[in-house]
């Protein structure tokens, strides 16, 4: 079998204000090429398709089209499509039934009624079982187990096995996360490996957004990552995943089709901060003609002048590339004390870390039971934002 994996399009992300589907719809260009290139036997869309919940009229136009594209450069792939986090389960599966005269299995909200809706058998190449986004709380003990064990039932000539997910994987690489830790990722808690199960020949991981395998022993776990940056701080190769798999049982033979930006995410100075002065020189003698986002790390005594983005963004006229942001870092700053914090430097903290220095600066002892009950607060006010 012959898979394309795929995840975190964020169709309709919004970089400091400016509108990226232009970068979108190249993306989507370039992966029906690589379709129609590599002809897969299945098309996996690992969580979060949208950036928002509640995605415009034209950016669901735009996985429309999409959809109908894919279908029309190979009518007999089917593509199996999961929510993620960002996405709104529900909403996710609206069109669910329609969706099937294109071939696409669109699965937004767990079936504990019904599991086995989850099990997409692809005709003759394997099964795909694919589980959407949901809190670990939310999901039944052995669920995943339990999707493998009925595959194994029906799958008696062998063939590939693979299933999604859409979570922070415990060992992961994070990077270019913001507010991340080894603990949660993106508001989702690091999951062991063994909760997903054994029995599949590949895990097709969605939510982190750089690609990589994750270690199981098997070579076979691996998050695609997202096919466009979302963050500056995400500097590495960004793809789609091609893998094949003979049998049940094979390893995986996974290779990365690059995906190209138009309008790369650029940081000046690519390394470390500048002083505010050397950060206007590095914008002045950015190229004229080369399209981007440009990000300043400045380093600065006390704050920036109150002019600063005006001045920044006149040096960009006549150019091709647009700032974005001033990502301004005090000397010898205290983070720990909550009095001396700048709003950006505020931003950047998590909500648990700004609840410690509320609770220290009150005399509150803030121990192991009051950060979990914290953090299960936190994590139903989020599933709740995401209904």
């Amino acid at each position: 079998m012959r898979v394309l994996h795929t995840s975190d399009w964020h169709l309709g992300h919004m970089l400091y204000g400016y509108d990226r589907t232009e970068e979108q719809l190249s993306m989507l260009d370039q992966m029906v090429e690589i379709v129609r290139e590599e002809k897969p036997d299945v098309f996996i869309l690992a969580g979060d398709v949208f950036d928002t919940t509640q995605p415009s009229a034209a950016v669901q136009t735009m996985l429309a089209r999409m959809i109908v594209a894919l279908h029309d450069t190979h009518p007999t792939m089917p593509v199996v499509m999961t929510a993620g986090n960002h996405d709104s389960g529900s909403r996710h599966e609206i069109f669910r039934t329609p969706w099937q005269a294109l071939n696409v299995y669109a699965v937004g909200q767990l079936d504990k009624v019904h599991p086995e809706t989850h099990i997409v058998e692809i005709h003759d190449k394997g099964y795909v079982l694919a589980v959407p986004y949901a809190n670990e709380r939310n999901i039944p003990e052995g669920f995943f187990q339990s999707l493998l064990d009925k595959t194994a039932e029906r799958n008696t000539n062998g063939l590939p096995v693979i299933m999604t997910a859409h979570t922070t994987v415990k060992g992961c690489d994070y990077a270019g996360h913001e507010h991340a830790t080894d603990y949660a990722v993106g508001g989702i808690d690091s999951l062991d490996l063994d909760k997903i199960g054994h029995g599949y020949d590949y895990l097709a991981l969605g939510h982190i957004h750089k690609p990589q395998f994750i270690h199981s022993g098997h070579h076979n776990v691996r998050y695609s990552g997202t096919p466009v940056p979302i963050g500056f701080d995400e500097q590495y190769g960004h793809s789609v995943s091609i893998v094949e798999i003979n049998r049940h049982g094979d390893t995986p033979v996974v290779t990365e089709r690059d995906i190209t930006n138009p309008h790369p995410l650029v940081t000046l100075p690519t390394q470390g901060f500048a002083l505010w002065e050397e950060a206007k020189e590095l914008l002045r003698n950015y190229p004229n003609d080369i399209p981007a986002y440009i990000r300043l790390n400045v380093e600065i005594d006390d704050f920036l002048p109150v002019d600063a983005k005006a001045e920044a963004v006149k040096l960009t006229e006549g150019k091709q590339c647009r700032l974005c942001h001033i990502n301004a870092k005090r000397k010898n700053i205290n983070t720990d004390d909550v009095r001396t914090m700048t709003i950006q430097e505020f931003q950047e903290q998590q909500p648990i870390d700004i609840a410690r220095h509320y609770a220290e600066y009150n005399g509150i002892t803030f121990d192991d039971e009051l950060q979990e009950m914290f953090r299960q607060v936190e994590e139903l006010v989020n599933a709740d934002n995401r209904q």
